[in-house]
């Protein structure tokens, strides 16, 4: 009988939604806070809906580095989309509850995409690897058959290590508080509301970032040693500068990627000083600044894109003229 009762009170507290804070401590400041993420969305969409759009449609564009990067640029449209419209939501209308199976929800979503996006970048140092240290065997390694194989194994990957996350969460029982001082859920700030033993989703958590994450961002930094290696020792100064250009691109792309990432671990480890609304704040930039810049960086550095976008809108220009 007192097991019996025990069991009951355990499902009766068990917390089936949640209630997303926003940014604690500055909640007076929302609706200003709000102005930045609305503009930070809608360049990223706006921003990469276009790159897939111009990837598509252009010919010249039918590449490995580009195909990768309209991967890209499809992961960042779900990332933001992911987060931010709850954010905007929690900001202009308080709307901030969100249900346990929207939260699992989310958490797959943010989880697997970041996952994805690694992988994606990884393939795309391969991609430059190639090109700058074996060009003449370039269209051999990177056939189409290659490609499509490459983007299967990123897409899969992210998938199924973060599938295990999903019944991980979903078996917790919720006991504690079910206010969450955040704008989106994610994985051990759920986790920790639990009212059993977490060892486990701590454990997994670690080792799918140590064997994912982590190995991918070991494996770009080994690949552009190689690559930086190989463009100082080109004769001609002019490939120097072209390879040295390209290789820039991809690294800003993978620095706003890694290092807002790396920041955020670091000052949740270190920064027990560090005020709660700094730590939600860093890792809001995670999920905002890559979607808007990484179009943006493109479109300007890579000729063709830019190229493409000047003559598209100077044809909608003409077209508007005309009529």
């Amino acid at each position: 009988l007192v097991l019996g009762m025990a069991t009951l009170n355990h499902t009766i507290i068990s917390h089936s939604f949640f209630i997303l804070l926003g940014i604690p401590g500055l909640e007076d400041q929302h609706t200003w806070i709000s102005l930045p993420f609305f503009i930070s969305y809608l360049v990223a969409v706006l921003g990469n809906i276009l790159l897939v759009f111009i990837i598509i449609t252009e010919r010249s564009l039918h590449e490995p580095m580009y195909f990768f990067l309209c991967m890209l640029a499809v992961a960042d449209l779900i990332l933001s989309t992911t987060t931010v419209p709850k954010a905007l939501a929690i900001f202009w209308f308080h709307a901030g509850e969100i249900s346990l199976d929207g939260c699992v929800t989310q958490i797959f979503f943010i989880h697997a995409t970041f996952i994805a996006e690694s992988g994606i970048l990884l393939a795309m140092a391969f991609d430059r690897y190639v090109a700058i240290c074996d060009p003449l065997r370039y269209t051999m390694v990177l056939s189409h058959t290659v490609i499509i194989r490459v983007g299967l194994a990123v897409v899969l990957r992210s998938f199924s290590v973060i599938l295990p996350d999903v019944f991980l969460v979903k078996r917790l029982s919720f006991c504690h508080s079910n206010v969450l001082p955040h704008t989106y859920c994610e994985h051990m700030a759920v986790a920790k509301f639990a009212c059993a033993d977490i060892r486990v989703n701590v454990w997994y958590g670690l080792s799918v970032l140590l064997s994912t994450v982590v190995v991918d961002a070991l494996l770009i930094l080994v690949s552009y040693t190689l690559i930086l290696n190989a463009v100082f020792h080109l004769p001609s100064r002019e490939a120097r500068q072209k390879a040295l250009g390209t290789c820039g691109c991809h690294l800003g792309v993978i620095s706003m990627f890694y290092l807002p990432g790396i920041f955020t671990i670091i000052t949740q480890r270190f920064g027990q000083h560090v005020p709660l609304h700094t730590h939600i704040l860093l890792a809001n930039i995670c999920m905002l600044a890559p979607p808007m810049l990484n179009p943006i960086i493109y479109g300007v550095k890579t000729k063709q894109i830019r190229e493409r976008v000047v003559s598209t809108f100077h044809s909608g220009t003409m077209l508007s003229l005309c009529d």
